[in-house]
């Protein structure tokens, strides 16, 4: 019959304690402090740094590279898929962490659902290959 009673008074215990918006006040302190640095970081570098001016200074440039032509060419769509490729099989390896942190906790039926995303990943890796998605031209 105790055991009936106990989740009782913790929700009544709960429901006096109230939140009032004095609670929230360090998350808006904090927040308040992060914008300001900011906003006052470029303020003042504003007024700080040098206002010097020339033809090459105003140039573009890139990565030591004086930057010719168009700068609205299209990528190829390769270069994209690569890219979401990376970062698709770049996630599903951050599964394995907690896996292998946790081997010996799952026992046996970790490791058969571990074997079965493994060839799921392994499935989906030959279907790249084979569809010669991380070929260059």
């Amino acid at each position: 019959m105790q055991c009936i009673f106990v989740p009782i008074l913790i929700i009544l215990k709960f429901k006096h304690m109230q939140s009032t918006q004095f609670d929230y006040f360090p998350i808006l302190m904090q927040l308040g402090l992060a914008v300001g640095f900011v906003v006052g970081t470029i303020i003042i570098s504003n007024f700080l740094g040098p206002k010097r001016s020339s033809a090459s200074k105003d140039k573009n440039f890139e990565c030591g590279i004086e930057s010719v032509g168009n700068a609205r060419i299209p990528f190829s769509v390769k270069y994209f898929l690569v890219a979401i490729l990376f970062v698709l099989f770049d996630v599903e390896v951050i599964f394995l962490y907690p896996w292998a942190v946790n081997f010996k906790d799952l026992g046996a039926d970790g490791m058969i659902k571990m074997v079965i995303f493994m060839s799921l990943l392994l499935v989906g890796f030959f279907y790249i290959i084979k569809k010669k998605a991380l070929e260059w031209e």
